[in-house]
């Protein structure tokens, strides 16, 4: 059974722009996330996996805050019942160590290293490769389709 497209885009919408579902979820009623948190991975976290499950590790990053985007029409695009980030999406640059990144996902806490839920998650296309001096980044052509 699948999700009907316009419920498919109201939720993306409540998720990433905070927008109520009417009659049936009301972002207001808590209180609610003013970000999502994005989290680098050197494998797939899997279904039943964390943020931190396969989290990467480079000097930079470990010890640091994940990339914060607000839960707004301003951080998140939705339309067709997909999501993108409005912007590009940096992490902290690499000053030592290295790691490879085939993986990222979305969750609900802004620490590095903790197990909070994965809200979305998904291969990356091509892995992003860090070494010292580089600034990992997700672009704003990167999609979520709800189908």
């Amino acid at each position: 059974m699948s999700k009907g497209n316009t419920f498919e885009n109201d939720l993306l919408q409540l998720i990433f722009n905070a927008v109520p579902i009417a009659n049936l979820a009301d972002n207001a009623a808590s209180a609610p996330l003013t970000n999502l948190f994005l989290a680098l991975h050197s494998a797939d976290p899997g279904e039943a996996g964390t943020q931190a499950t396969n989290e990467v590790a480079y000097t930079g990053y470990t010890g640091a805050v994940r990339a914060a985007v607000a839960r707004t029409a301003g951080g998140w695009t939705v339309t067709g019942n997909s999501v993108s980030p409005a912007a590009t999406v940096s992490f902290p640059a690499c000053t030592g160590g290295s790691a490879t990144a085939t993986h990222v996902s979305i969750g609900t806490n802004q620490t590095v290293g903790n197990a909070s839920k994965i809200l979305y998650k998904g291969a990356l296309t091509p892995n992003i490769v860090i070494a010292n001096g580089v600034t990992p980044q997700i672009t704003n052509t990167s999609t979520i389709t709800e189908d």
